[in-house]
């Protein structure tokens, strides 16, 4: 499987679009679909909850397994990926590389085995240009790339929003 990023704005689908790629792959009956908002979970946090924790890690620590571990056999979605701290980027970054993950407090690596989908909601070219987001990190997840043009470029997308929005509340 390759990487996928999509970029597009807030609000034009992104998730929606990783939603209907994971839909459409022929395991996906087996396979979980495992998503999170990376700039709606503390800076503090979102490391934990990716990669998971061993108890006694810190304060209140209990083991638990990560979204990586998590989306075994599946996909994992980082919706806002470029909203991640640029260290925790490199962590992500050598986890892809490696195929291998330690929970935040262990000894132990745990191999990956996960269809990664990463989303953006600022141009890549811009990220890259501003030092936002690590390139080599891009490179990695930019295998396969899809541009989600706001609503406002594809008027003719409404009728048909407007038709399956009516149905669904009908």
């Amino acid at each position: 499987y390759s990487n996928l990023l999509i970029d597009g704005e807030t609000g034009t689908g992104k998730e929606m679009v990783a939603q209907a790629i994971y839909s459409l792959s022929k395991d996906h009956d087996d396979a979980p679909f495992v998503a999170i908002n990376c700039a709606a979970i503390p800076e503090n946090l979102l490391e934990s909850i990716l990669f998971g924790t061993v108890k006694g890690a810190y304060t209140g620590a209990e083991t638990r397994p990560g979204l990586f571990e998590l989306a075994r056999g599946g996909v994992l979605f980082l919706d806002e990926i470029n909203s991640m701290p640029i260290v925790l980027q490199a962590k992500i970054l050598r986890a892809l590389e490696e195929g291998k993950v330690r929970r935040v407090g262990g000894n132990n690596e745990i191999d990956l085995d996960f269809r990664l989908i990463s989303s953006t909601n600022e141009s890549p070219e811009v990220l890259l240009t501003n030092d936002n987001f690590r390139k080599d990190l891009f490179y990695r997840i930019n295998v396969l790339y899809i541009d989600i043009p706001p609503l406002r470029e594809r008027k003719e997308d409404i009728p048909v929003l407007v038709d399956h929005f009516i149905n669904e509340f009908n």
